[in-house]
Order: structure tokens, then C-alpha cells, then sequence
């Protein structure tokens, strides 16, 4: 066998269940649906034989009778008011207590509804059951039962509401993680690159070389790692949007427009976290279009924010563990690390002390455009799973640990570079190196290239972008180096 079948062949044995068949064409069906790649791989394996063919029949039925869009809304409405029905469907859900009344309110974001406070209300046995699912901080996925009640919450003839009676969380997988972390034992450090890229919608061969997947990998940092900030300019066509929207449910992409401090940090009118507090991470796409009423408020907010992961609006204090990502296109005579970059970000980024708590810079010019050649084909993770997994993995210790142990840092070094490059470290070896309980279970040339590496140059983007904004920083990285024995 060669390679690739070699791989196809171990991720189909160690996988089983949770393998699905990738196909382009495929593709192109979902493409068209809005769906995000999440709940299409678990809608291709339901429907899909054991050699991976795909009924698109059957998926289209299911599609149409499952998944409403904003036009079936208005008929599921009917349904529910006109014919006294109850309608049951999988959709996108954020529940919040309403702080008046005490009721669960439910939005469904993407059929855009309710367009009015109290349309939508939660049975309360429903949220005492799904608390867990329901009320943490985020939208999530899962079947949504519904009926109408003409008398709402004020038991009013005429200010009916619609309740949600059931629901069922749209968790297809019980991830063990202990087991994905040992069966990384049965792969080589390329094999199993490769299966990463596979997880993602790539396909391995469309890349020249180690450097091209090391590139994209690095947008995987923040779907591991707690509180990384990165920053990623790259030429337009490359996938930046889709892998920070499609991949995860638990993060967010804002894609330009007015950002808020209420929408970032804490709404004090509606008492409601914002986002960064209910995700694992907030993109900001297309970051030369995002603008911010107060700019002075928002880096006050930011820099406090990154430097330990809690903020303050009024008397309400919050934490986060989510990290910020800015992505925006740049210009070819731009795509050189020795130049000025940075004045390709938007004005309120223009401020070395908001920069410096940006851990890490991803090159994306050295991420090629996608190609057709580029798309996965053949045996994969499911991108649900893979996702679950990349988030469970935040919660795991052992890291940071590992990598304090592995590195000799200077006693003179900058905090903040020998946080980003632990960090950034951190965030690799949960990718390339889950396996690992302790330092005797690191290979330490690995560990140099993989991680170490990686960190100085993504970090050391960052220093020599501080020194050209501002003279003051200095243009070199800290000496640090990975122990030669432990």
C-alpha cells in the first residue's frame, strides 16, 4: 500500500464510527444549504452505506422536513396557530432568563425568531431538564419541539407566545477523549498531520510541503488552547472565514460592522455575557471593516481582557476563556514579515500595547488559495467529532505543564513573550501531541520543530512588528530554549 492508503486504512480501524467519507461533489450539495460542516458530516454518515456512498435523496427529505428555513418558518407558524399543531425540528438555539419575569426565552437565530420580547418562551420542566445545554452562554444545535399557547406568559387572550416543550441536544457523539489521545500513539507525527488536515476538509497532497500544513494547522491554536490571541493577514481565497465559521459551534465569526463593547464584553441593558465569555474564540473577519463606536473603550476593554482573561462593565465583573483572532486580506508587495504589516489592521489596532498581547502572527501567504486538488477525498474524521474533541482538549492541564518543564527560559526575559511562546507551544502539542501525560513522553526534536519553532517565529512576527510601530520594544525574542535533559 502506499501512504495515503496506509492513512485511510488506520483512521477507517482506530476511528470506526466516527470516520466519514469526504467526497468534493459531495460537497457542492451542502454548500448550497447553508449547513455548517459540523452537522454536515453527521448527516452524511446517517445516510451514507458502508463504502461511504451518500443517498442525496434521502438526505434531501431530511433536509426539507427537519431543518426549516426562514420561508418554512412562516408555515411551522401556521401550523402551530391555525391548526393547533405541535412541530418538531433541528435548529440553532440560545436560551437566556428573562430577569423580569424569571421565564427561559428562546431565540432561534437563523429563521429569525422571535421579533418581539415573550413570542418565545421554555416550558420550564424543559430548562430545568437541559440547563447544562441550554444555559451556557452559547447557541447550540438540537431538536426543538414546539406549540402555541393563545394566553403567553400573561394568561392575556392576544398575547399568545410560542413554547418550547421538548428539546433534545444535537450531541451525536460522546466524545473519550483519553481514547483519541492514545490512538495518536499509532501514527507517525506525518500521518497523523495529515489526519488533521483530512478532519478540516483538506486534502494532504494539495499541499507542497510541511511548511503550506503547518501554516494552516496554526488556525486550529485557538479551537485548543484557552486565551490565545493571533492575528492572520493573508491573501483573499485562502480559507479564513470558513475554517472560523464552518469547523466549530463554539466559536464566533464577526464578519465587519460595528462592534460594540455590550457585544463583546457585557450587555448591562439585557444582562447578557457577551461573546467573548460564551465562546472558545471571536474572529474578527475582514478586519479592515470592523469599526468600534468608542475606540479608546474598546482597547481599554481588549488590553485588559488578554492580559488576564476578566473585565469590567459597571459593577458587573466577568471572565472569559475565549481567545481574538484578527484575519484580514493584505496586499501582495505586503506579504513580507520584514515590512510594516501591520498598518493593513484598522486604526483602533494601531497601538503597539494592544499588539504585545497578541501572542502570535500566522503568515497566511504561505497558505495557498484553495483548489479543487485541495478539498478532502476519502476516509476522515467527522468535523462534529473532530470539533468536540478540539474542545474538550482546552480543559486539559497537562500541557502548559509538560511545555514549562521542557523549556529553560531567561531570567531576564519579557513576560509577555515567554507567555505567548508557552502558549503558542501549548496550543501545538494538543494538536501534534495529545498523547503526551508527561515530558518523558515527548520526543524533544519534535518538540523542537513542531512547537518550539513555531512559537518563536509566530511570536517573533509580533516583536519585530512592535519595533517598527514603536522604537521602544525591541526587535528580539528571548533565548529560550528546550531543555536537553529532563
Amino acid at each position: 500500500m502506499n501512504a495515503n492508503d496506509v492513512l485511510q486504512d488506520k483512521i477507517r480501524t482506530f476511528f470506526q464510527e466516527m470516520v466519514v467519507y469526504k467526497d468534493p461533489i459531495q460537497n457542492k450539495f451542502f454548500s448550497s444549504l447553508s449547513i455548517p460542516s459540523y452537522l454536515r458530516d453527521w448527516i452524511v454518515m446517517r445516510f451514507s452505506d458502508d463504502d461511504g456512498k451518500l443517498n442525496l435523496d434521502e438526505v434531501r427529505d431530511y433536509i426539507k422536513n427537519n431543518i426549516p428555513t426562514k420561508n418554512d418558518w412562516e408555515l411551522l407558524k401556521s401550523k402551530m396557530i391555525n391548526d393547533g399543531q405541535r412541530v418538531k425540528f433541528l435548529a440553532k438555539i440560545r436560551v437566556e432568563i428573562d430577569v423580569r419575569t424569571g421565564h427561559g426565552v428562546f431565540k432561534l437565530p437563523d429563521l429569525g425568531f422571535p421579533n418581539r420580547k415573550y413570542e418565545a418562551i421554555v416550558k420550564d420542566h424543559v430548562l430545568n431538564h437541559n440547563r447544562e445545554e441550554l444555559l451556557n452562554d452559547s447557541e447550540t444545535w438540537g431538536v426543538i419541539e414546539c406549540e402555541w399557547n393563545p394566553f403567553g406568559v400573561t394568561g392575556k387572550e392576544g398575547d399568545g407566545a410560542i413554547y418550547m416543550i421538548s428539546f433534545k441536544p444535537f450531541k451525536p457523539y460522546k466524545v473519550d477523549v483519553n481514547y483519541y489521545q492514545e490512538v495518536r500513539k499509532e501514527f507517525t507525527l506525518s500521518e497523523w498531520i495529515d489526519m488533521l488536515l483530512l478532519a478540516v476538509d483538506y486534502n494532504p497532497a494539495g499541499f507542497l510541503d510541511t511548511r503550506q500544513k503547518l501554516a494552516l494547522l496554526s488556525r486550529l491554536l485557538p479551537f485548543v488552547e484557552n486565551r490565545i490571541n493571533l492575528i492572520e493577514l493573508a491573501p483573499k481565497g485562502t480559507g479564513k472565514s470558513y475554517m472560523m465559521s464552518q469547523l466549530s459551534k463554539y466559536g464566533w465569526l464577526v464578519s465587519g460592522g460595528s462592534i460594540t463593547r455590550a457585544r463583546l464584553f457585557y450587555d448591562i441593558s439585557r444582562s447578557t455575557p457577551g461573546l467573548l465569555s460564551r465562546y472558545d474564540y471571536v474572529a474578527f473577519d475582514e478586519v479592515q471593516t470592523i469599526s468600534f463606536p468608542d475606540v479608546d473603550e474598546i482597547r481599554g476593554a481588549l488590553k485588559g481582557y488578554m492580559e488576564s482573561g476578566e473585565y469590567r462593565v459597571g459593577d458587573y465583573r466577568g471572565t472569559g476563556k475565549a481567545g481574538l483572532v484578527l484575519m484580514g486580506n493584505i496586499s501582495d508587495e505586503k506579504m513580507r514579515e520584514d515590512t510594516d504589516v501591520f498598518t493593513e489592521l484598522p486604526y483602533a489596532f494601531q497601538e503597539s500595547a494592544l499588539i504585545d498581547r497578541f501572542h502570535g502572527f500566522i503568515k497566511g501567504w504561505d497558505i495557498p488559495r484553495m483548489r479543487e486538488n485541495m478539498k478532502a477525498h476519502g476516509w476522515a474524521l467527522n468535523v462534529e467529532y473532530f470539533s468536540e474533541v478540539m474542545h474538550s482538549l482546552r480543559n486539559e492541564i497537562i500541557y502548559p505543564a509538560i511545555v514549562e518543564n521542557l523549556l529553560m527560559v531567561p531570567k531576564s526575559s519579557d513576560t509577555r513573550d515567554v507567555t505567548a511562546i508557552r502558549r503558542i507551544c501549548s496550543g501545538f502539542m494538543r494538536l501534534f501531541f495529545p498523547h503526551a501525560k508527561s515530558v518523558k513522553d515527548v520526543n524533544i526534536d519534535e518538540f523542537r520543530t513542531y512547537c518550539l519553532d513555531l512559537a518563536l517565529k509566530m511570536r517573533g512576527i509580533i516583536r519585530h512588528q512592535l519595533h517598527l510601530m514603536d522604537s521602544e520594544y525591541s526587535d528580539t525574542l528571548p533565548d529560550i530554549q528546550v531543555k536537553q535533559k529532563i
